[in-house]
């Protein structure tokens, strides 16, 4: 997720001192504030506690993952909410002519973040930062997820593709 001390503020309505504090381990949150600083998180407080966990095994079932669609882009995402989790997997599904978010869209990845994408069928462009760049199947591509980016399938077949966003890796 990537977030600064002031944007968990901002996010949990936990200041930014408290905060700190718990990071340095020189206080304990109440369950009240625990639970601030999950949802500021996108987490449950059993998540954040990991109280959820069962072992050290995360499966991920199909069709109990989240999935979106929009304008001919269909998104899986296929690794499950964990606490701590620095990279995220989601596998893609561009009808013809569709594409990935919009030209002029702000990226949605943390500073520093790195993305691979492995295409599986199909073909794609990625244009990154106003660079394009044609992938066929087969064809991997790692570029820096927190410019601005999107992928386009002008071809006449589906194109599908898994995306690995790996957060904060980058150091500028």
């Amino acid at each position: 997720m990537g977030l600064s001390l002031r944007g968990l503020a901002a996010r949990s309505s936990v200041s930014a001192p408290m905060l700190s504090q718990v990071e340095r381990g020189e206080t304990s949150p109440t369950l009240a504030v625990g639970a601030k600083i999950a949802s500021g998180l996108e987490l449950t407080l059993s998540q954040l506690l990991r109280l959820d966990e069962g072992g050290h095994v995360a499966v991920s079932r199909a069709g109990r993952r989240r999935r979106l669609e929009r304008g001919g882009h269909r998104f899986e995402e296929l690794t499950p909410p964990l606490p701590g989790q620095r990279a995220d997997v989601s596998l893609h599904s561009l009808r013809p002519g569709a594409a990935t978010g919009g030209r002029d869209d702000p990226p949605m990845h943390e500073p520093g973040s790195r993305e691979t994408t492995f295409v599986l069928a199909g073909t794609l462009a990625l244009v990154v930062d106003g660079r394009r760049h044609e992938l066929r199947e087969g064809d991997a591509v790692t570029f820096d997820a927190d410019l601005p980016h999107h992928f386009e399938n002008e071809a006449d077949a589906r194109a599908e593709f898994l995306a690995v966003i790996a957060a904060g890796l980058r150091r500028s």
